[in-house]
């Protein structure tokens, strides 16, 4: 597996506007940019969350806490209907990192039910370079785009693959929700399981369930390469 030297910025100095002493900002969470070959390796693996630990694991991985429990969650409850496929939440943050920083893109937030400050809705899939096309499928029920189908919510799902695979995780018989974030990860812990073959603890199994999600070996790089530094930074003390 080739590495890239990742790149971690130094924290800086902020002047308060009291006039106090300057204090330190956290540090960036560092991820290393890897190159790894795709089939060949697996990120680092690491066990399932400690719900105690969560508190300082967000501050570590600059991960929301709500977001975290949801991708503990996730975990968890997909180990419960199919525990060979082997997803981890670390998995999970990887993909929700590239998706939507943890939910955070655009400055939204999560609020404590798990719903987030206001939509996630992705770019038009209207051909442009880069995109493929994808006619609307939904008449703008989950996109609120009549022409072209958009990815929604903090993994970026798009209509017809979240009809297929949605999860509620409540068990409030309510509808699934793409802007929830327990939804939205425990449905991405199904579909990577499914398409991945339930073989994600396999390098096929792996990269086949994330290039699945997204046609990009670079993506799947990036994903490899948060999912592996969240392992990690979870078994160092």
């Amino acid at each position: 597996m080739g590495l890239l030297v990742g790149v971690i910025v130094a924290a800086y100095l902020v002047l308060r506007d009291d006039g106090e002493e300057p204090r330190r900002r956290p540090q960036p969470f560092p991820v290393p940019e890897l190159t790894p070959q795709a089939n060949t390796t697996l990120p680092f693996q690491a066990p399932p969350v400690d719900l105690a630990r969560v508190p300082e694991l967000s501050r570590r991985m600059q991960i929301p806490e709500r977001m975290l429990v949801a991708y503990a969650k996730a975990e968890e409850l997909q180990r419960q209907v199919d525990p060979d496929c082997g997803i981890s939440w670390t998995m999970l943050a990887g993909i929700g990192r590239k998706e939507s920083f943890h939910g955070r893109i655009n400055s939204t937030s999560i609020n404590p039910d798990g719903t987030l400050s206001k939509p996630i809705i992705g770019v038009p899939l209207d051909g442009s370079p880069g995109f493929r096309a994808v006619k609307d499928t939904d008449n703008g029920a989950m996109d609120q785009d009549t022409t072209w189908d958009r990815a929604v919510g903090p993994m970026q799902f798009i209509p017809t693959t979240w009809k297929r695979y949605a999860v509620r995780v409540s068990g409030d018989g309510q509808p699934a929700d793409p802007q929830q974030v327990d939804d939205a990860a425990a449905t991405a812990a199904r579909y990577l399981c499914e398409v991945g073959g339930n073989e994600l603890t396999r390098p096929q199994g792996w990269w086949k369930a994330v290039l699945t999600y997204n046609e990009s070996v670079s993506y799947a790089r990036d994903v490899f390469s948060g999912q592996d530094a969240y392992a990690k930074a979870v078994q160092s003390q």
